[in-house]
Order: C-alpha cells, then structure tokens, then sequence
C-alpha cells in the first residue's frame, strides 16, 4: 500500500514557494527521528532529484566522500571520482548542477546531513564555500538538508555565526501528527478505529508517523501493543536505545534528564534536575535546550510568579510508557498488556497521558472554548505545603488566561464513559479555587473547565463546571 502524505499543510505549501521563487532557496527540515522528514520530501517532489545523498551514521570522513563520489557518478555519468576532501566534493557537486539545463530550479536534497560531517572533515565550512561561493548566486538552486539530529541543524546552519549566517532561507521543524491528523493517516492505512481508540493509541505514540506505519492492521490496538513492546524482539521494545544515540552525542546525560522527568509527572525545574541527575549547569542548559528542540521536552512557566522558575515536563508519549511500563518489566509475560490493561498501573499512567494529550492540544480547547481569537496564555501552578501558615499543597496542570480577565482553572479526566463528580471532589475544587486565588491575589474571574473523554455526568455537584471540552473536540483542526 502507497502511503500518502497526511498533513504538512503548511510545510508543502514553503516549499512550493521555494521553487516558484526568483532565487536560491537554502532549505532546512528538523524534528525528531521518527517524524517523516525524508516522506515529506520524497513525496512532495515525488522523489524527482537533480541530486540526492543519505548520510550514513558513523562512517569516518574518507567513506562518507567514498559514497558521495559513487552518488555522484551515478547522477552525473562521469566515468569516476576521488575526492579527497568535501571542497573537491562539493567542486564536482558544482561542476554537475551546471552542466543541467537551465529554465528549472535544480533540487538538491541531502538526507541525514549532520551524520556527514565526522571529526575534523570541514565538512560544514565546504557547504559554505560551496552555498556562498556559487549556489546563491545562481539563483536557480534549491538545496534541501534534513537531520534527525536537531541540536546539529540548528547550531551548525540555522545558528551559524560564520559563511552561513542568515543564508538559510526556509526552516521546517516537523512535529508530531495532532489527534485529527492522526485519525487521518490511520484511515489511510484502511485503519478505521473510532475515537477512543485513537485517543489511547496516541497516549503511547504521541503522533509519530513511524510508530503507526508498524501497527498491523489485522490486530486490535491492545494486541498491537503486546507485539511491539512487550515481545522480545518488539520494535518498541529495542527502540530506546536506539533513539536517544542516534541523536544525540553523550546520549547518557538525555536519558538522565528524561528518566528524572518521567518520575515526576507534574515535572521539576531546572535546579531540581541537575540535582537528581548530578550534571552541572552549563551541560544541562544545553542538554535541555536539545530535548526541547526535539519535542521530547517542554518548558511550562508557572502562573503568577515570574521570578518563579519554568517547570520542565517530559512530553514524549513514547518514552514515559517505556518507563513506566516497559523497562521495569521483567516477566517475560509476551502478552502483558493484554493481561493487565485493566490494572490500576494502567489506568493511572492513562490519567497522566491523558494529561499530556490534552496539554499538547491546548489550541484545540481554546478553539472548543470559542476563544481562538482572543489572547490567551496557557501555564501550569502549584504551591507546596505549609504546616505553619496552614497551607495545604495544590496544583493546577493548565491554567489558560484570556485577555478578557477571565482564567479557566482545568480539570482534565480520562474515563471510560461520563465522569461523575463526586461531593468530595467538589468541595476540593472549590477550596483549591480560593487558595488560587488568595496565594496569586487575583481579583479576575476564575472558572473551571472540564476536559474529558464523554463529558460530565449531570447532578447536582455538575454546579462546579463553567464549561466542558470533550474528546471529540480535541480532533479539531
């Protein structure tokens, strides 16, 4: 089955522009692995190439250019070539896109870019003797680099400080499919399973393309599950690894901060990550800026106090089920989510991840809301507490402010159908209100919102609910 690019709206719509327009067109496509950076090109140009290169992870300087000369004849129809650095590589690389036929923009796309610059091969200052010296000037070249890598992209060409500097002229950072866009791909896939499903799909692998082209379609989300994480050979179970030292170099320090974060699910701030993993500042700035940039992390102010520092919490779908359920797991049980999808593990780890979905679509709540329009920002609170001044501990996971003075304290609940409001929880929610309230000394409205699966139970403890955002709505646009 071919598959077919599902959303990307606005990223086909850039490099549409890139070739339509009256110069050279330096292009840079970045995200995490996993994410479809090479589909989005491949389909687009329907893999029509004036040049095309893959770097190769790990090769030492002399075999990436061994491979870029073999590339290259096969392009060119040149009898052979020997480069002995990436100057006389990209020389010849210049030497074959002039000798094409002018009238059309001549596309080069160059994947897994940051793998070909190895230790010491200047690798990066012969792009820019290559970008500056000729291929701008040009103005008919559209150069095309992705990378998993996204530290390596950013620094090296969006960040260059040297011949680079302010030459790239369209950057696409691909994240991960939203709910709809999912339900999309999977009806692609001739997978038609109802929102639900979906939603718990998503709970596990976050909107990665990749993730959802292995599910096989002649099994049940829970089956599914069972093969891939929980098999020995599963491609979820062996996938950590992987991911983390494909991207980053000193792949250790990430998986410290990640597996600190999936242990506290309301996140910690700076300070309190460099303590429990024991990594000094600077390190660590540049650690979490990379997991950022990645998606694998996100940075969320606090309400109220904006000397307060930000709270990191771990966004990654996949990596904080692969703490919370596949790592620790050493049963050998192939079949362990299927014998323990109804377990009270289970059913916390899906509060939490219902959480995170419901976080990452906050633009989809607002729009629920009817306040697309209106300014808003969206943060997280809470206090700890205090024996002395009679202060008990709260916390509030998404507060969204509108412009108009009004504040929506949010409730996110996942259940199986509608979900009751207990006496109890009411009588909570209205003396965590006015602790807000008197801990932040706000004087605008304050109301909550419920986001659930099926909506709120009706009766008479429902009085505490302002507004409700169900999961339909979630699979806005």
């Amino acid at each position: 089955m071919t598959e077919k690019l599902i959303g990307r709206e606005y990223e086909c719509d850039e490099l549409k522009r890139c070739l339509e327009s009256d110069r050279s067109e330096l292009v840079i496509v970045y995200g995490r692995r996993r994410i479809g950076k090479t589909f989005l090109i491949e389909q687009y140009f329907e893999k029509h190439f004036d040049f095309w290169f893959v770097g190769v992870r790990g090769l030492t300087t002399k075999n990436q250019l061994r491979r870029f000369a073999k590339v290259l004849k096969g392009h060119s129809g040149v009898s052979s070539y020997h480069f002995s650095d990436w100057f006389d590589a990209f020389d010849a690389l210049q030497d074959y896109l002039e000798s094409l036929p002018d009238g059309k923009k001549k596309v080069v796309f160059i994947d897994e870019m940051p793998w070909m610059d190895s230790g010491r091969s200047n690798f990066v200052v012969a792009l820019e003797n290559f970008w500056n010296g000729w291929a701008m000037s040009c103005e008919n070249v559209v150069m095309i680099a992705t990378g998993s890598a996204t530290s390596w992209m950013r620094d090296k060409l969006v960040g260059n400080k040297g011949g680079l500097h302010a030459r790239v002229t369209c950057q696409l950072h691909l994240a991960p499919f939203t709910l709809l866009e999912t339900e999309k791909y999977l009806e692609s896939r001739e997978m038609f399973w109802d929102r639900y499903q979906i939603l718990q799909s998503y709970m596990l692998l976050g909107g990665v393309p990749y993730y959802y082209s292995i599910l096989s379609p002649e099994k049940s989300l829970i089956q599914n599950i069972d093969i891939l994480c929980f098999k020995n050979d599963g491609k979820l179970r062996i996938e950590f690894d992987e991911l983390y030292n494909a991207l980053f170099a000193n792949a250790d320090y990430y998986i410290g901060v990640v597996k600190a974060l999936s242990a506290h699910k309301s996140g910690l701030t700076f300070q309190e990550i460099a303590k429990a993993i024991n990594l000094e500042g600077g390190k660590l700035t540049r650690v979490i800026k990379n997991l950022e940039r990645c998606d694998f992390i996100e940075r969320w102010s606090q309400y109220g106090n904006k000397k307060r520092q930000a709270i990191f919490r771990l966004t990654d779908f996949y990596t904080l089920f692969y703490y919370k359920f596949i790592e620790p797991n050493n049963t050998k049980d192939e079949q362990w989510w299927s014998n323990n999808f109804d377990s009270q593990s289970v059913t916390s780890w899906m509060g939490i991840s219902f959480e995170l979905v419901c976080l990452r679509h906050h633009n989809q709540i607002k729009k629920a809301l009817g306040i697309a329009g209106v300014g808003t920002s969206v943060s997280t609170w809470h206090c700890k507490p205090d024996e002395k001044e009679q202060i008990p501990g709260a916390q509030i996971d998404m507060i969204i402010e509108r412009a108009d003075r009004i504040i929506h304290l949010c409730e996110m609940k996942f259940s199986e159908g509608v979900y009751h409001i207990s006496q109890d929880y009411e009588k909570k929610l209205r003396e965590r209100m006015g602790l807000f309230r008197y801990l932040t000394a706000n004087k605008k409205s304050l109301v909550h919102t419920f986001i659930t699966t099926y909506g709120v139970a009706n009766g008479k403890h429902k009085s505490i609910v302002h507004s409700e955002v169900a999961m339909d709505d979630l699979f806005n646009s």
